[in-house]
């Protein structure tokens, strides 16, 4: 019975590691306890997969941060400006890198492949001296073998991480990262060598992006780099594992024929193709991991079809060398379904988490050795077909309107030019408008009113009361800033994504069904289970009490379809456009309610746009065309004077520009700061846009306070590339998780500079 897991959530099954992050970097615990809750979450995962029968369990998985910083941290590829002087990183430096400190930014920050994850970008060039610098691997492997569990020590592979490194600042254009690679083969020999010395049989290296379009010179990059470190492999079993999508022919015939590699690790839930490449030309005498459990969704395995999947590919690598294994870390799913006391029961039963996807793992590997837990495959069976029949889950009108969608299009009837200039003769706004992305911080004090109202032990008619006071406090504070453009601060709202989903049909909710988005931030995803649609107005009561306490305009903050789509665990029964359109239609009601209130400005968020973007080429096309789409039918019947802004977060933008002009927004805000304002080259490339951007000017994922010369100067920056007449002034992001002690300073030196500037405008 062979099974495998290729990674596990970090942050426990009530978010225990976020808690102690959080104190300790409040100053209200030590390091001593920070590591003492880590060792337990580390100790108790490993029991729990162990306890479930599972052959090869991972270790180093968990992370304090970030396992792509862990692997700089191993590599000693620390940037200048942290003044590391060598030896054993430690928290200091670890965190600098991650977080900032009071003199220097963080690393840049994005998305890992297609998810909502974030992992922290190496910075490299030629003058990197790495050396071994942190044993993490080694350490976890011996603290687990120490507790009796042989694991698997899981890195990074050193392809994929430099591939998702970028050159630093001061790097020539010319730099190849891959030309590194020499540099840091030998790192990987010494932690491998001493992996081996701690007993370690198997090793299992993460190459995610064999799944990406690579040119012969990349995948060229991998033959080099294996065959280099077959000496130190010999006398380990070697697991590459991949991921996220489909593996290229040509990756795929690279990948299989590696020296000193005794598996590979395949997604078959998203890489349905890769299924013939392996029953057409899959080495003899290797092992193969089939991914046949979904690690990125929440809905129980169809244990059926994955028992077919496994028993065909069993005649193609024979029993003794197929292993059952996960479709790729779990890190991205919930982490325990056990935690779910309300969830409806009915629902309840289409679910697994992470804790369940492993017994659902190992119960395929037993079946595949003719140990079938019958009445397990027959539950699973049962829920699947209530599911698929519910009424709960289809409305018939819902289907038929949005099904009616994907041929038209659905555009506003004037041109952004002149719809802007509209705007401007009923807003007023000065040059360089300052505006905030939308959220503001979230005291204890107002989570608490929030969760208490939620509980019924606070009063509907308290509860407004105290959200009205929130409201008008940050309306003050935005006036007192002298902010052009305001927004209510969002007291109101748990998340962007779970707060519409509780108001729309055919959406679920969690108590604790966290995931890791960066660091301690964590997001609990709705599920979307049904038909999607909107039953009554979900902001305007908000929006115009916001709107009634000041003169200047105030902005109706929405999410937008695409994000509500990308942020959620989405039914797997019908096709992701589909139900994006329907999520459009429910939005669309919305900004039309909005704009019937009186709301001159409106938000709609598309922070995940470039996030659901397919991770192969051929894809991309089809999906930019109905996410796109699927934006413009949420505002394209209000007037040419009601501003349509968007916000988009952390990402690589450049390479769909064009999606983005498309989408016709009137005004948008975008990540600029942290990526050393690369969102700017593109205009810089010849790009010309006429609608209103505002590139973020400070990064807020930081505690750092960013001087008002500082922020005036990447102002200064983006009016060499932008016209005058476009630009607005905005943080990079929403404010929700600083505090006010960090965020009334840095909006007063963002106003200030935005000052500034204007009046060498004149």
């Amino acid at each position: 019975m062979a099974s495998h897991i290729v990674g596990y959530p970090r942050m426990g099954p009530k978010r225990e590691l976020k808690f102690a992050l959080e104190s300790f970097w409040d100053g209200k615990s030590s390091a001593e306890d920070l590591k003492k809750v880590s060792a337990d979450l580390r100790s108790s995962i490993w029991k729990q997969m162990t306890d479930a029968g599972i052959k090869y369990i991972p270790s180093n998985t968990f992370s304090y941060y970030d396992h792509v910083l862990d692997t700089t941290a191993m590599l000693g590829a620390v940037p200048p400006r942290y003044n590391w002087t060598g030896g054993e990183i430690g928290f200091d430096v670890f965190f600098s890198m991650a977080r900032g400190n009071a003199s220097v930014p963080a690393m840049e920050m994005t998305k890992w492949f297609d998810t909502n994850y974030h992992y922290i970008v190496p910075e490299l060039g030629s003058d990197v001296n790495f050396s071994y610098s942190s044993h993490k691997a080694v350490d976890e492997y011996k603290e687990a073998k120490a507790l009796g569990v042989d694991t698997v020590p899981v890195l990074v592979g050193p392809v994929s991480y430099l591939l998702l490194s970028k050159p630093a600042k001061d790097v020539d254009k010319s730099f190849s990262l891959l030309s590194l690679l020499s540099k840091i083969v030998p790192i990987y020999k010494e932690v491998v060598e001493e992996l081996k010395a701690a007993g370690a049989s198997w090793i299992q290296f993460d190459e995610p992006i064999l799944v990406k379009d690579l040119d012969s010179h990349n995948l060229e990059a991998f033959t080099s780099a294996y065959t280099e470190l077959e000496s130190s492999l010999s006398g380990l079993n070697v697991l590459v594992e991949t991921y996220f999508a489909d593996v290229p022919a040509e990756a795929f015939k690279i990948l299989t024929s590696l020296k000193g590699v005794s598996g590979f690790g395949f997604d078959l839930i998203r890489g349905t193709q890769t299924l013939d490449l392996i029953k057409k030309d899959f080495p003899k005498e290797k092992y193969l991991f089939a991914g046949v459990v979904d690690g990125r969704n929440i809905w129980a395995n169809d244990l059926a079809a994955s028992l077919s999947v496994l028993e065909s590919l069993e005649g193609v690598v024979g029993k003794d060398k197929l292993v059952v294994s996960t479709s790729c870390s779990l890190l991205h799913t919930a982490v325990d379904l056990v935690n779910e006391t309300k969830l409806d029961d009915e629902i309840k039963s289409w679910m697994a988490f992470a804790a369940q996807k492993i017994v659902e793992v190992n119960a395929l590997a037993k079946a595949l050795a003719d140990q079938k837990d019958e009445s397990f495959f027959s539950a699973n069976s049962s829920a699947l077909a209530s599911r698929k029949s519910s009424p709960r889950v289809n409305n018939e009108a819902v289907q038929k309107v949005a099904a009616g969608l994907k041929e038209s299009d659905h555009r506003r009837a004037t041109n952004v030019s002149s719809r802007l200039d509209a705007q401007q003769k009923k807003l007023n706004l000065p040059v360089l408008p300052s505006t905030t992305i939308g959220s503001f911080p979230q005291t204890v004090e107002l989570r608490k009113v929030r969760r208490e109202y939620k509980a019924n032990k606070v009063s509907e008619d308290d509860y407004i009361k105290a959200m009205k006071e929130e409201i008008n406090k940050v309306v003050k504070l935005q006036e007192e800033l002298d902010i052009d453009v305001l927004v209510h601060g969002e007291p109101e709202r748990n998340d962007m994504v779970e707060y519409f989903g509780e108001q729309l049909s055919g959406f679920a909710f969690t108590v604790n069904g966290w995931v890791q988005s960066y660091g301690s931030r964590c997001v609990k995803p709705p599920v979307i289970y049904g038909d999607v649609s909107r039953p009554k107005p979900m902001t305007v009561f908000w929006s115009t009490t916001a709107q009634s306490m000041t003169s200047r305009p105030m902005k109706g903050m929405l999410t937008g379809p695409v994000t509500i789509l990308n942020w959620s665990f989405v039914r797997n029964d019908q096709p992701r456009f589909q139900t994006c359109y329907q999520i459009a239609l429910a939005i669309k009601d919305e900004v039309e309610d909005l704009e019937k209130a009186g709301i001159t400005v409106i938000q709609i968020d598309e922070a995940a746009l470039r996030e659901g973007l397919p991770l192969r080429k051929s894809e991309e096309a089809f999906y930019l065309d109905w996410a796109v789409h699927s934006f413009r039918i949420t505002n394209c019947g209000v007037q040419d004077t009601t501003q349509i802004h968007t916000h988009m977060c952390y990402s690589n933008f450049n390479d769909i520009i064009h999606s983005i002009i498309d989408m016709d927004a009137d005004v948008i805000t975008i990540e600029n700061s942290r990526s050393d304002e690369k969102l700017l080259s593109v205009f810089r490339e010849g790009v010309k846009y006429g609608a209103g951007i505002g590139p973020g000017v400070y990064d807020i994922h930081s505690p750092r306070i960013p001087s008002s010369e500082e922020i005036a100067d990447r102002i200064n920056k983006m009016l060499q590339v932008l016209e005058t007449n476009i630009l607005w002034v905005n943080p990079d992001c929403g404010l929700k998780t600083r505090k006010y002690g960090e965020v009334k300073p840095a909006l007063e030196n963002m106003v200030s500079a935005a000052k500034a500037i204007r009046s060498q405008l004149k």
